[in-house]
């Protein structure tokens, strides 16, 4: 079990950040192998029993805040997804408490549309920022949203539960390689973000532990 202050490039397959209370300061920093996007896919997994707002996945510029965030908006029983400071929202989602649940995001710049997968379930592909690439020093953190470039935490949007297999790619996936990635099934690991070889830094309280296996 590593907590705060842990760093350095590991594999973590079968294993999980898990984030235990409400704070405005712990969370996981990535570091990103690239800095120009002009196509994303980011897929994660996660697990929370939170009624509040939540972030997933932020990705500040010194440029924007939100130059690729996955947040949950309790209020509007929606996710929003956000490029380039522009905002998408999905509605009407089964967003079942203690549940893992499997997210992924893709976005291209030339066509400015963006895609949620929840669970495998492909949503309506929709306008959201199209030709300005993704530039700058990117600063991807788990576990708060970035409200400026690599802090402006608020406690009240804080992560609390567990994040898993976090891989983020500089291309759209194809709807079959999204399904096995939901299924666990053999996958191209993420280009710029690998959960198989993660290059991160824990600030504060977080535990990197391995993930609890349910016993037939």
């Amino acid at each position: 079990m590593l907590t705060a202050g842990a760093a350095g490039v590991q594999d973590l397959s079968e294993q999980m950040f898990t984030f235990p209370q409400r704070s405005n300061t712990a969370h996981v920093r990535l570091t990103a192998s690239r800095q120009d996007f002009s196509k994303v896919t980011v897929c994660l997994r996660s697990f929370t029993d939170l009624q509040r707002d939540r972030p997933l996945f932020s990705l500040a510029t010194p440029l924007r805040d939100n130059d690729f965030l996955i947040f949950w908006k309790e209020s509007s029983q929606a996710f929003q997804l956000h490029v380039n400071n522009n905002r998408a929202q999905y509605r009407q989602l089964d967003y079942e408490p203690n549940v893992w649940h499997s997210i992924c995001s893709t976005w291209d710049s030339t066509s400015g549309l963006i895609q949620l997968w929840f669970d495998g379930k492909p949503l309506t592909r929709k306008f959201v920022s199209s030709g300005s690439n993704i530039t700058g020093n990117p600063i991807i953190v788990l576990g708060q949203e970035q409200d400026s470039h690599g802090g402006g935490f608020q406690a009240d949007q804080s992560f609390v539960g567990s994040i898993s297999d976090v891989h983020m790619w500089d291309y759209v996936l194809s709807p079959c390689e999204i399904q096995n990635y939901v299924n666990d099934l053999n996958l191209t690991p993420g280009n710029v973000v690998n959960w198989r070889a993660l290059d991160f830094q824990i600030v504060d309280r977080v535990l990197l532990e391995n993930k609890q296996q349910t016993c037939h």
